[in-house]
Parts: C-alpha cells; sequence; structure tokens
C-alpha cells in the first residue's frame, strides 16, 4: 500500500501526511510541483523527526510518476467528484491511495487515470474534510480490510 500526495500546495499538510506514512509504514509518494520548499520549516515541524522513518519518493512530474508506478498496482483517488463511498470498495494491499492539491484537486487526466474514484460521505453543506484527516480515515480502512496494521506492527517487533 502507498499513499500519493499530487503537487501538495500546504507543507503542514505533507508533513503530516508522511509521518502518518511512517507510523504505519505506508510508503509515500510526492508528485512535484509541490506549493512549498521541500527544505520549509513547517513541513519538518509537521513530520517531527518521523522524515528518518517515513519511506517517502519524490517524483519530479506526473508523468515521472506513473513511469515508477508498478503496473499492478491500482490508483484509488480520494476525491469529492465521485459518489462511491469509501467503506463498501475492497482495497488491496498493491493500492496506492492518490490525493490531490488542497486549492485544486487534480486535473481531469489525472481524474480518468484513476482505477477507482472514493469519496467520504459527509452531511449536506460540508464541501470537503482536511486532506490529512481524509487519508488518515481511508488508509485506517484500507490497511484494516487488508490486515496492513498487523504487518506494520510485524516490522516495529521483530
Amino acid at each position: 500500500m502507498r499513499l500519493a500526495l499530487f503537487e501538495p500546495d500546504i507543507p503542514q499538510n505533507a508533513g503530516t501526511l508522511i509521518r502518518l506514512g511512517a507510523c504505519v509504514g505506508v510508503a509515500v509518494d510526492i508528485i512535484e510541483p509541490c506549493g512549498f520548499r521541500w527544505s520549509d520549516r513547517d513541513l519538518k515541524r509537521a513530520s517531527l523527526d518521523y522524515g528518518a522513518l517515513a519511506d517517502v519518493t519524490r517524483h519530479d512530474s506526473w508523468a515521472h510518476f506513473e513511469a515508477a508506478r508498478p503496473a499492478a498496482s491500482r490508483l484509488i483517488l480520494l476525491t469529492t467528484k465521485s459518489h462511491n463511498n469509501f467503506v463498501d470498495f475492497r482495497f488491496q494491499p498493491g493500492d496506492i491511495l492518490l490525493l490531490g492539491r488542497e486549492s485544486a484537486g487534480v486535473p481531469d487526466d489525472v481524474h480518468e487515470a484513476a482505477d477507482a474514484r472514493l469519496t467520504i460521505p459527509m452531511r449536506a453543506g460540508a464541501r470537503s474534510l482536511n486532506v490529512a484527516l481524509a487519508a488518515a480515515m481511508v488508509m485506517g480502512e484500507a490497511l484494516r480490510q487488508t490486515n496492513g496494521f498487523a504487518a506494520a506492527n510485524r516490522e516495529v517487533t521483530e
């Protein structure tokens, strides 16, 4: 399982997601360009000292990410432009959860490249959740379904 951030805008969210990946044993792909410098202090503050524990791969562009993506992986886009509830989806261990830019989501070509598009149901009038919160909710369900929490725990205790 992997977590991919498409051109993230906010360093605190990227740092939080790097920390999430480190804590649950999920690799993180950063698809550039980012809306901040990689050396940003807010990125480092949010990821705390988990940066060294995290498995982070930076890609210069969407094309480079696509070229590096394993052929057997499914790209699962979290989006507000879907009616497919994430809790009804059957995740697989090789899935890549893709998150769009906080300010604009993903462009149409990236949206179309996804193998599945999932949403988090919300009450009427609510537009969206913070990207890091959304990722944590869906990643938790994906790891639960694929027994990924047990795999992450084995790595730590062995």
